[in-house]
């Protein structure tokens, strides 16, 4: 496993754990195969893991794998306030209790403000007490750092990054985000802070491996050869030395060992300029066919009218990456083969969804065209045939 040594004050592996898509089993999580993934992650070297209150159940679950494995000692957790439920330093300090006794600890050593997307929600914290709040739960040993997790422009993250001192922050970065979200630009000047950055979604939630066009993906094969979708994303992250630690979503172990071998080969700047050629290539391609920037991420779930909205924008997009069959095939089986449909044509356009979205997707008008291109009369015609539990 690799350490960087700029701005990495705890030695943070450059390979961390994100929780967020633990394995499931049934109704629940499959703790037996969780702990085995983290038992090898902390064998060979990952010392970040990273959850959240508002991953259901996924604080508790990583709490039981962790105490059950006795290694808390060799980590660092990382998990995320719910600001966005909370009207003062009362309300913080339950939902903080509350996390330390899912998570099995007496202390979190990364606490991120989740989610945060602009000055003016962050000094909406300064007005509840939130930074005094912060600076009592460090002297007393139950926060080691204070960051914060960003969506939006780059030119906000900068004004957010000089708003408070910071130990750490966290962004969207990848090679189809260089220049949005955070972007480069937000990314080097969190460097030039002394800012350790964490890196989310470095694959777009799976989008840059199994969501790119064949293409692309030739052009990976043929190019970069031996690299997988995967590697040929997260060795561009790696590539940069302002990046402090890729966060990685695994659920399965042979992810999880093929992203440790990937981050304990990876050097900074190793990538060659044809290797930088073909990034260009590979992205030119990919934003030629994608037409809905979403990760998957959930944040915009559950919605009032029961659409499913990143099973939408995902089958959508497959109809233009891949072909339209494929991506009316997987658009019917997920939202109209159900006990409870889940079709874009239930959405009432009450908006909840759009407040919630990190990547600020106009996901009203995104589902009209979801519904347009799908939803035809042999649609209609097949789905009223379907067996009789089916509305």
């Amino acid at each position: 496993m690799k350490y960087r040594t700029i701005n990495n004050p705890d030695n943070l592996s450059t390979l961390g754990f994100g929780c967020m898509r633990f394995p499931k089993k049934g109704n629940g999580f499959d703790l037996d195969e969780i702990g085995r993934e983290i038992e090898y992650a902390v064998e060979n070297g990952v010392n970040y893991f990273d959850t959240a209150y508002l991953y259901p159940g996924n604080e508790e679950a990583f709490g039981k794998a962790v105490e059950k494995l006795g290694v808390r000692q060799k980590i660092n957790i990382a998990t995320k306030m719910p600001h966005y439920f909370m009207k003062s330093v009362e309300e913080a300090q339950k939902r903080f209790d509350e996390q330390l006794t899912r998570l099995r600890t007496d202390h979190v050593d990364y606490y991120l403000m989740h989610m945060l997307p602009d000055v003016r929600s962050w000094h909406a914290l300064v007005e509840r007490g939130i930074p005094g709040w912060l600076i009592k739960q460090k002297e007393e040993g139950r926060i080691r750092r204070v960051g914060f997790s960003f969506h939006g422009s780059s030119e906000m993250f900068i004004k957010i990054l000089h708003e408070y001192d910071w130990d750490f922050a966290q962004i969207q970065y990848n090679y189809i985000d260089e220049n949005t979200q955070a972007g480069a630009k937000g990314l080097k000047e969190a460097s030039a802070l002394g800012i350790p950055v964490i890196i989310m979604e470095p694959l777009r939630g799976g989008r840059l491996v199994n969501g790119i066009p064949e293409k692309a993906k030739e052009m990976i094969r043929t190019m970069t050869p031996g690299w997988s979708p995967a590697e040929f994303g997260l060795k561009w992250l790696w590539n940069q030395p302002e990046v402090t630690c890729v966060l990685s979503g695994m659920n399965s172990m042979d992810m999880v060992k093929e992203n440790i071998r990937i981050a304990s080969e990876m050097e900074e700047g190793s990538l060659t300029p044809d290797d930088m050629n073909t990034y260009e290539k590979v992205i030119e391609e990919i934003e030629r066919k994608i037409k809905v920037r979403c990760t998957g991420c959930g944040y915009c779930m559950p919605c009032p009218a029961g659409v499913d909205i990143p099973g939408c924008f995902k089958t959508y997009n497959t109809s233009y990456v891949e072909n339209y069959y494929n991506g009316l095939r997987e658009y019917f089986m997920c939202t109209a083969m159900k006990n409870e449909t889940s079709m874009a044509s239930q959405c009432r356009q009450c908006g909840k969804c759009e407040t919630h979205c990190p990547q600020g997707i106009h996901i009203r008008d995104e589902l009209k065209k979801v519904k347009r291109r799908f939803e035809n009369p042999v649609f209609k015609l097949v789905k009223l045939f379907q067996p009789g539990h089916l509305k």
